[in-house]
C-alpha cells in the first residue's frame, strides 16, 4: 500500500500520563509544554495526535499546543502563568508584552518557543553528597 497524496495511511495517536513539574510544564519527547500553574504536582493525561498535544486534568481539557518538531524546546502559553506570585513586579517593557499576550487569549500565536534550560541540581554540580 502507498500513502495517498503524501499522507500517511493511518494516523498516530499516543495516550500518556505525566506529572506537572514545578516549571508549570509536562515533558513529552524532550520538549516541555506549559499547563496552568495551579496544576503543579498533579497527574494529567496527554494525547498526542494530528500534530497537537492535548492535556487533560480529570475530564477537563486544560491545554492544547501545536506539537513541536524540534527538540529540547519549551512551548509556553503565557495565560498558563497568570496569577503566579511575582508576575506583578514586572518591568514596564515586560508588563506591556504580558498585556499583549493576554489580549490574544486562546490563539496559537500566544505560544512562544523557548530553549529548554532546566537548572541542574545543586548537589550534582558541586559533588556534595
Amino acid at each position: 500500500m502507498k500513502p495517498l497524496g503524501g499522507q500517511p495511511s493511518f494516523g498516530s495517536l499516543r495516550e500518556l500520563s505525566r506529572v506537572v513539574g514545578n516549571d508549570c510544564a509536562v515533558e513529552i519527547d524532550t520538549n516541555s509544554y506549559s499547563v496552568p500553574w495551579r496544576l503543579i504536582g498533579e497527574r494529567v493525561a496527554v494525547t498526542v495526535a494530528a500534530g497537537e498535544v492535548r492535556i487533560r486534568h480529570g475530564m477537563r481539557e486544560v491545554a492544547v499546543h501545536k506539537q513541536s518538531q524540534g527538540r529540547r524546546l519549551r512551548i509556553v502559553d503565557c495565560v498558563h502563568l497568570d496569577g503566579i506570585a511575582g508576575r506583578d513586579g514586572l518591568s514596564a517593557d515586560r508588563r506591556s508584552r504580558q498585556r499583549r499576550c493576554r489580549g490574544r487569549l486562546h490563539r496559537p500565536r500566544c505560544c512562544v518557543l523557548l530553549p529548554n534550560t532546566k537548572p541542574r541540581s545543586e548537589g550534582a554540580s558541586n559533588g556534595a553528597g
